[in-house]
């Protein structure tokens, strides 16, 4: 699909994610958002726990680091544990001392004295930001996340991520929101093979994708058309059900 939308990766950074711990729907989630305002996400990787590969994937994905993608997307890491070190690993990548953030540790400080909860040097690690990063406001639990270069960096927990996202949308420069259209065909996909290519093939601009589904002993395919154009997405869709005998 032809596109001059800007462009994102995520990284999920967490070892629960990758032993299986943890079930992951953060991607999912910023996945639907970017879509529905014209960004393209282009790739999503999960890391471990890792000081060098968490800064090795932001420098290669983020453009402002020479990577590939216009914007990232971090979740998880930001936490007050030993191994939530993904704001040294964006400082490393970038270059940055790291520190207490004053404002961070306001925001934090105000939030501990309503509740009666001691501050302590752990409580104290989510404040530490890489110097010159902009906050991200955490509307849910205070700790906020930031953004440094292309780089956004936001909590792994889902409620507090889901937040983050709705506080960064407004700061991202929109696209071409992408048109979408489906059709539920009653044949396996390899039935259905030979006219996609051929649509697909008139369709150079366009995204033409088969989804397989197997439901109560049967089997069909899903069969979807993505582009930013919606009146030719709509005449791509129209062909492709006359080739299958659906119109």
């Amino acid at each position: 699909m032809l596109s001059d939308n800007p462009t994102a990766a995520i990284i999920v950074i967490g070892d629960e994610i990758l032993s299986g711990r943890t079930r992951e729907g953060n991607a999912h989630h910023l996945a639907g958002v970017l879509n529905g305002i014209g960004i393209d996400l282009r790739e999503v990787r999960i890391v471990s726990d890792d000081h060098a590969q968490i800064a090795g994937a932001i420098k290669a994905m983020d453009r402002s680091l020479g990577g590939l993608y216009d914007l990232v997307f971090t979740s998880g890491g930001i936490g007050p544990t030993h191994d939530d070190i993904t704001a040294d690993a964006v400082a490393a990548a970038f270059g940055v001392g790291i520190d207490i953030n004053p404002e961070a540790r306001a925001v934090l400080e105000e939030r501990w004295a309503a509740r009666g909860v001691e501050i302590t040097p752990n409580r104290l690690r989510m404040a530490r930001i890489p110097f010159g990063a902009k906050l991200i406001p955490n509307s849910v639990s205070a700790a906020p996340g930031f953004v440094m270069g292309g780089t956004h960096v936001m909590a792994g927990v889902p409620e507090v991520f889901r937040a983050m996202v709705e506080a960064v949308i407004p700061w991202l420069r929109p696209g071409r929101a992408v048109s979408s259209l489906s059709v539920d065909v009653p044949r396996p996909e390899s039935d259905v093979a030979d006219p996609l290519r051929d649509v697909a093939l008139r369709y150079p601009a366009l995204s033409l994708g088969s989804y397989p589904w197997q439901r109560d002993g049967s089997y069909g395919t899903v069969l979807v058309v993505r582009g930013l154009d919606e009146e030719l997405v709509g005449r791509c869709m129209d062909e492709l059900k006359r080739d299958l005998g659906l119109a």
